[in-house]
């Protein structure tokens, strides 16, 4: 015990270096999301239908193949529009995943149980080389 009380600053470097060891592993896994290989695999099992969030713009650069564009604005609206059948899985992407989120919770307001975001967004499916498309 003296140690601890006369080394506390060591002590403290310990825990907070412990701290920033384990909380990539911890934010991973209350962010949530799908790995772009799990939404290829919903894609192709249960038909799942994809949805970028982005602005057009951002869309129009590159977006995930056979992705239908939604900007989050308009989601509230468009949605049913665009995805009729509520009991398919919906995956929204967007840039990084923050937009997405946001999209998730208006999706599942909407009666979209399925709806999930892909985590880590386009990037995360650029860095797993799955192919993209631009308009």
């Amino acid at each position: 015990m003296p140690f601890l009380i006369h080394n506390w600053s060591l002590v403290l470097i310990a825990v907070v270096s412990g701290g920033m060891l384990i909380w990539p592993v911890v934010s991973k896994g209350t962010r949530g999301g799908l790995s772009p290989n799990d939404a290829v695999q919903m894609m192709n099992r249960e038909r799942a239908v994809i949805v970028d969030v982005c602005e057009t713009e951002e869309f129009a650069a590159g977006h995930v193949a056979g992705a239908r564009n939604i900007p989050l604005g308009q989601l509230e609206q468009r949605l049913p529009e665009v995805v009729k059948n509520k009991a398919l899985p919906v995956i929204l992407v967007c840039k990084s995943g923050g937009r997405a989120q946001r999209a998730e919770r208006i999706a599942k307001s909407l009666g979209y149980d399925k709806a999930v975001v892909l985590a880590g967004g386009l990037g995360a499916w650029k860095d797993a080389n799955l192919p993209l498309e631009k308009a």
